[in-house]
């Protein structure tokens, strides 16, 4: 769907005062980051770049889009021409999704014409806001499971149709093993899984013929939910007495429980025991009902006796924080001669002071450990020179600095559009999500941690910061 109008409106004043004041040309440069890690966590998840490259490709004027905006009366017939033969010309350059970040390193570079550059802005942060958000707290919640599979249950509490499919996607990224939702399976192959609802027990005169019925139609696939009336009294006994008089003769050992009420510590250890003691010992306990990484933790630090979680609203709408906080801001612009002009955005809140330049940022793996050590912003005409020790510093302290040694320099910042043309080879979603779980552990346990995780040192380079400050004492 073409989704040129999903603009803020100032986007459209300023492309049309950039038309009219000679600046449609200037390329410029803007840099898409946050400023800070929901949940008070140590890193985040980029994700939504495979919906920002389908947006660009798209987009297009039509002539109704045209007609709209000259019904304004604030735009330019030059302008509008301008609209109507609209195409992305620019380049960008992004971070693989999957991908850990830190606060205030580019996910998303653009260069291009102003009018392009701007028009860009609001699609490519809800798109990249959203999904970095999902994928964030999914990757907290599937660490907070230690190796059990956690299912998004979320659809029907998610923020609108995209919330839901989109939402989906961005949480298989993070870790999640499938979804609920069908359409996400459909579009972008996120495993689909479900079994019954309560409706499902109520609709029988019994419990028992409920769970005999759903295990003769599904005998590979007999997950059965076991709190409609009462879990221990009839629910796990009814479901055993199921599981003997339709599976086991048929030879079939795989199958399980659901529960999404109670006291999920004290019931899951009851119910494993009453299945253990009943020859079920292959069947899986899976619990849901409004959880979330701390609530999982807990759960497992008491004891409970449970294969996999099934996790909704607090993971689809990102509940504890619910804004991913991203921004889009101007970085440099080239004059006449192609040369690149450093821009700063000053403010007396010191974490909206933005970093000027056209950039590229690398990642030090130390080679003794393979551990990510810490990223480095430079000057895109920088390079790093990995064979020898560098001292690196935090910018928010200038007293704390680290020397690295003995580490390889990787760039996180690869072409994605060049001259307006596709040059990314966009992977799978399954290898977004494998390369997810392997770069997540290239970080250290501290920068892990749910609580007060150690800081992840994101320095710039000398030549950066001299530009920085150079421009700070010019502005003030």
């Amino acid at each position: 769907m073409n989704m040129s109008m999903l603009c803020d409106f100032y986007e459209l004043t300023m492309g049309n005062g950039y038309f009219n004041s000679g600046y449609k040309d200037r390329m410029t440069y803007f840099d898409l980051f946050f400023r800070q890690v929901p949940d008070g966590g140590g890193f985040a998840i980029a994700a939504g770049l495979e919906q920002v490259i389908e947006y660009i490709q798209e987009l297009s004027f039509s002539e109704d889009d045209i007609r709209y905006l000259r019904s304004r009366g604030m735009f330019t017939e030059g302008f509008l021409d301008y609209l109507r033969n609209f195409k992305f010309t620019g380049d960008i350059w992004a971070v693989p999704e999957g991908t850990p970040v830190f606060p205030r390193e580019p996910l998303l570079v653009v260069r291009a014409p102003a009018i392009q550059a701007q028009l860009l802005e609001t699609f490519l942060l809800l798109t990249v806001n959203h999904q970095s958000l999902i994928a964030t707290k999914a990757n907290r919640i599937v660490r907070a499971a230690d190796g059990r599979a956690v299912l998004e249950f979320g659809s029907r509490r998610a923020q609108g149709a995209d919330g839901a499919i989109l939402g989906a996607r961005a949480a298989y990224i993070g870790g999640c093993a499938g979804t609920a939702c069908t359409i996400s399976d459909r579009l972008y192959g996120v495993r689909a899984a479900g079994t019954m609802a309560h409706a499902w027990v109520q609709m029988f005169d019994s419990q028992y013929e409920a769970f005999k019925a759903y295990c003769e139609i599904y005998p590979d696939n007999a997950v059965l939910l076991v709190d409609t009336y009462n879990t221990l009294k009839s629910g796990v006994p009814d479901a055993i007495r199921a599981f003997n008089d339709v599976l086991k003769p048929r030879g079939i050992t795989k199958c399980g429980i659901r529960l999404d009420s109670g006291d999920m510590a004290y019931l899951t250890r009851r119910c494993r025991k009453m299945l253990d003691d009943a020859g079920w010992t292959e069947c899986t306990i899976t619990v849901s009902n409004s959880l979330d990484e701390h609530i999982i933790q807990d759960l497992l630090q008491q004891g409970a006796c449970i294969d996999a979680f099934g996790v909704g609203e607090r993971l689809i709408t990102a509940r504890s924080e619910p804004v991913f906080g991203g921004v889009y801001k101007l970085a440099a612009v080239e004059n006449g001669q192609g040369e690149i002009i450093p821009k700063i955005k000053i403010s007396e809140n010191n974490a909206k002071i933005t970093n000027p330049h056209f950039k590229k940022i690398y990642r030090f793996f130390g080679n003794d450990t393979g551990k990510a050590i810490a990223d480095y912003m430079c000057v895109y005409d920088e390079t790093v020179d990995d064979t020898k020790n560098l001292e690196i510093f935090d910018p928010d302290a200038t007293w704390k600095r680290k020397e690295v040694y003995d580490f390889t320099a990787k760039e996180l910042l690869v072409p994605v559009f060049k001259n307006g043309e596709l040059v990314y080879n966009q992977p799978t979603l399954n290898e977004i999500r494998a390369y997810c779980a392997e770069q997540v552990d290239t970080l250290w346990d501290e920068v892990k941690r749910f609580d007060n995780p150690h800081t992840y040192y994101v320095d710039l380079s000398q030549k950066l910061w001299d530009i920085k400050y150079n421009l700070l004492r010019q502005k003030h």
